[in-house]
């Protein structure tokens, strides 16, 4: 029962799974080993009745002796099993020396073959040594060759490079140099266009330049001869008939000089009575005045601080007021909203303020009173120059501080 779920196996496969089984049912089982048995008495009756008896034939086959006498299990049984195994050994031990001798023949014929080819392989290998040998000392050669064509290369790779860079640098000042008359010429051309544009603006509106400074001066002279009347206090009409009656008349006011001709540039009251006369401009140098009162601040801080005490000044005074600003001092055009009756300006790429500011008072009519606030001593040297009144930054910032 055992046995029976490999009856079904095909033989390789049950000699494989089933052997262990079947060889120890063989061992334990009497009967099992009498049923297997059966078939071989049948089979090879005399060599069954032989191994029984104890008389095995010599010729007989040792390995069918063995399974006979294990099956059977006659006295002396395992002596019959140890022979067929010696026998056995002994027969593979003749094949292994057999398969041993022809492989050493084999071997053998290999060598001396070897030995043949190896003369002939050697010669080639020779001949190919010496021809690898001129091929290696013609290499080493061009190599030589190429080491100093190399050499004389990079020599003159490195003579041109500095060559290259002695030009380059050269390029690079006459670029600068270029660039910077660029700028100069662009700026004389925006000073060009402005000029044009102020041109045309003053022949669209019918008037020019000198129009524009004429009325100024008249305007000028109007305010000024009203104001000298009122400062002489002369009568508003020719004599009456009453003017003869003699009687006692009140003093009449002294008659006082010109606002501000008689005092220094630094007096306290020089500023408050230049900004009496009549159609005043006020040009201030606006970085001179903030960085005089409160450099500390950033450029932009001091800007609406400035002009933040300038439109209280100006709606007090009503007087014409331009700070300028130098455009140098900024990384990019600023918007900025201008308090009323205060004209802001930046100086030009190229341009600085100060020459703004001679630009401005250049521009006024002969006649009219300029007054040009800076500390800056070639300022005001060159404001008077040209007919203007200068006036200290500290005067300014002090009247700036009473509000």
């Amino acid at each position: 029962m055992p046995l029976r779920r490999f009856a079904r196996f095909e033989r390789r496969k049950r000699a494989r799974h089933a052997g262990p089984h079947i060889a120890t049912l063989l061992e334990r089982d009497r009967d099992f080993r009498a049923r297997v048995a059966e078939p071989l008495r049948t089979a090879q009756p005399e060599l069954a009745e032989a191994v029984t008896e104890g008389s095995v034939p010599a010729a007989a086959d040792p390995v069918q002796v063995a399974v006979l006498a294990y099956l059977l299990r006659p006295q002396g049984w395992t002596r019959h099993v140890a022979t067929a195994r010696n026998e056995l050994e002994r027969s593979a031990g003749a094949a292994e020396e057999k398969a041993a001798e022809r492989r050493i023949s084999t071997l053998r014929a290999e060598l001396a073959a070897a030995r043949n080819t190896r003369g002939e392989e050697i010669d080639r290998l020779r001949g190919e040594l010496r021809e690898t040998k001129t091929e290696v000392a013609e290499l080493r050669r061009k190599l030589h060759d190429e080491r100093t064509k190399a050499k004389a290369a990079r020599i003159r790779a490195e003579e041109l490079a500095a060559e290259t860079e002695r030009e380059r640098v050269t390029a690079r000042e006459a670029t600068a140099a270029a660039e910077k008359e660029l700028r100069k010429l662009r700026a004389r051309l925006a000073q060009a266009e402005a000029a044009a544009e102020t041109a045309r603006r003053a022949g669209r509106e019918g008037r020019n330049i000198d129009d524009l400074r004429l009325r100024m001066l008249l305007d000028t002279l109007l305010d000024a001869a009203q104001g000298m009347r009122r400062e002489l206090a002369l009568p508003s009409t020719i004599e009456r008939p009453a003017d003869t009656v003699g009687a006692i008349e009140p003093e009449r006011a002294a008659q006082r000089a010109a606002p501000g001709r008689a005092l220094s540039d630094d007096d306290p009251g020089l500023l408050d009575q230049l900004l009496t006369l009549p159609q005043v401009h006020l040009v201030i140098d606006g970085y001179n005045v903030t960085k005089t009162g409160y450099g500390e601040l950033p450029l932009a801080d001091q800007r609406s601080r400035l002009l933040k005490g300038l439109g209280g000044l100006a709606a007090r005074t009503r007087a014409e007021i331009t700070c300028v600003f130098d455009g140098a001092e900024l990384d990019a055009p600023v918007a900025i909203k201008a308090p009323r009756g205060v004209r802001v300006l930046f100086s030009r790429p190229g341009q600085t303020a100060d020459e703004l500011i001679g630009d401005l008072v250049r521009a006024e009519p002969h006649g009219r009173p300029v007054v040009v606030v800076s500390a800056d001593r070639e300022v005001a040297d060159a404001a008077r120059r040209a007919g203007a009144r200068p006036a200290s930054s500290t005067l300014l910032l002090r009247r700036l501080g009473r509000g």
